[in-house]
């Protein structure tokens, strides 16, 4: 027996860990650290950032790499060397400092790599993020102000041109406004939700827009394309009031449920107080409305009969006003964001018609139904996402409901068209047939009539026996005789 049983076992465990300890020693432990650990850096503008990589088994050689998560949106490149020199070995530490150019909003990421002879190494904490935002400038100040002042506005208009009869008659069949509200606040919130994660999977950014888009109240334009088009304009003046008053328990309602979902995946903070004080903000207004529609009546009336044209007005305003503000915004316009932008009230148009068409509805009623439920008010919506949002989300989100805006009266157009083009060919059948009719002979009209010589002989005779008479002559046509003529055609008055 050995004489050192049983230590030659752990003799020999230990003689076969020092190779794998040996060679465990020889793999780097590296960790990297940034100073600052993330920056927020303006469109078109850098910064440096200086980056220590500390650990052991550094070897002089090694070479660390930058790179960006999305090199369209930001470019690390090193200011300074990026190989380890003997000092760094000794010091296992190497110190460096690199340069973040900014070329467009969103958010990424620089990574740190190291290679040592075409090998990688790992690094660990090798990652910082990057948010470009655009500079601060007076004229989105101004942009953002002007807006919320306009808001108000057609707000107090709503309030003023709520017409209660008008309300309570319709709501004594109230199956229209029943469909459009199921429409307005059930279909296009939950369409929005599920079209943004089919259009945009991988950019959750995107998504938010299209969801703030959906729960977003009926568009004031509504009323004016149901008009235009010969939809049912009480209906739809009823409806815009039942959807301003809805709003304000359904938006809130949509975005602190199924938006924290989206929020979530956008990994951004749902701003409950933000969006509380934005639905307060509209109720002010409209309850100012509503007190001028009783105690200044004469002001109220003013302000109705400016309600569509300002509305218009301010649609316009808030879409030309944030492109020329923005027009990054056309850079992010790619076929995703052309077709989310229709999809949104295209399909909330062809829902609302099906729904009043199932249900029975006359056209003039399923015309007003579809409109208002694919009309959005894009103007609070991206109001809502300006003021709600940080940057760059706030600037991202923007481009969908501004696409949308663009999108949403080209059906409309399209129908405007085909109606006048529709009702030229039906005038001008109508204006033919009265020619025809014209120039048809009718039973009470002269007719030819073939009359002897003789006949003209013994007429004319008749007449000279009238004037002897003292009686009206009849004109007689003149009439010339030949022996080789037997007949003459006239006509005889």
């Amino acid at each position: 027996m050995c004489p050192i049983w049983p230590l030659h076992l752990i003799i020999i465990y230990l003689l076969a860990l020092c190779p794998l300890w040996v060679i465990c020693q020889a793999v780097p432990d590296l960790t990297a650290t940034f100073i600052p650990d993330g920056v927020t850096i303006n469109m078109n503008e850098y910064t440096y950032v200086n980056v220590s990589v500390s650990g052991t088994g550094m070897e002089a050689g090694d070479e660390f790499t930058l790179s960006t998560v999305h090199p369209h949106l930001a470019e690390a490149e090193w200011n300074s060397t990026y190989q380890l020199t003997e000092t760094d070995v000794v010091n296992s530490r190497f110190e460096g400092n690199m340069r973040v150019l900014a070329k467009f909003l969103g958010r990424t990421d620089v990574t740190l790599s190291g290679r040592r002879n075409n090998q990688p190494l790992e690094v660990k904490n090798n990652t910082m993020p990057v948010i470009v935002i655009r500079p601060e400038r007076v004229i989105d100040t101004i942009f953002v102000t002007s807006v919320a002042t306009f808001v108000s506005l057609i707000f107090i208009n709503f309030g003023c041109a709520m017409h209660w009869p008008t309300v309570k008659e319709v709501l004594k069949r109230p199956i229209g406004p029943v469909i459009g509200m199921c429409g307005q606040f059930l279909f296009m919130p939950l369409m929005s939700f599920g079209l943004g994660f089919l259009i945009f999977p991988d950019d959750p950014a995107m998504r938010l827009g299209m969801f703030f888009t959906g729960v977003a109240p009926g568009g004031g334009a509504s009323n004016i394309w149901t008009f235009i088009l010969g939809g049912n304009l009480n209906l739809s003046l009823a409806m815009t009031s039942i959807s301003t008053l809805a709003c304000f328990a359904f938006m809130p309602m949509w975005l602190f449920s199924l938006g924290q979902v989206v929020f979530r995946n956008a990994q951004i903070v749902v701003p409950y107080t933000r969006i509380a004080t934005f639905v307060i903000g509209l109720l002010v207004p409209l309850g100012i409305g509503l007190g001028m529609q009783r105690w200044t009546p004469k002001i109220a009336r003013f302000m109705v009969r400016i309600l569509k044209g300002f509305s218009t007005t301010l649609l316009l305003f808030i879409i030309i006003f944030a492109i020329v503000t923005n027009l990054y915004i056309f850079e992010l316009f790619t076929w995703r964001i052309i077709i989310a932008g229709m999809g949104i009230p295209w399909l909330g148009y062809c829902a609302g018609y099906l729904a009043a068409w199932l249900c029975r509805q006359p056209h003039p009623d399923a015309l007003a139904i579809s409109i208002e439920t694919g009309i959005q008010n894009t103007g609070i919506a991206i109001f809502l996402l300006r003021y709600a949002l940080g940057q760059p989300e706030a600037d991202l989100t923007t481009v969908v409901p501004v696409s949308c805006a663009i999108m949403t009266p080209i059906p409309m157009t399209c129908i405007y068209i085909f109606q006048k083009v529709q009702a030229c060919f039906v005038n001008r059948g109508k204006h033919k047939k009265m020619l025809e009719e014209d120039l048809t002979p009718r039973g009470d009209s002269p007719q030819p009539t073939i009359l002897t010589t003789a006949d003209l002989y013994g007429r004319a005779n008749k007449g000279l026996d009238d004037v002897e008479g003292n009686t009206p002559k009849a004109d007689v046509p003149d009439v010339t005789t030949d022996g080789n003529v037997n007949t003459v055609s006239a006509t005889v008055n």
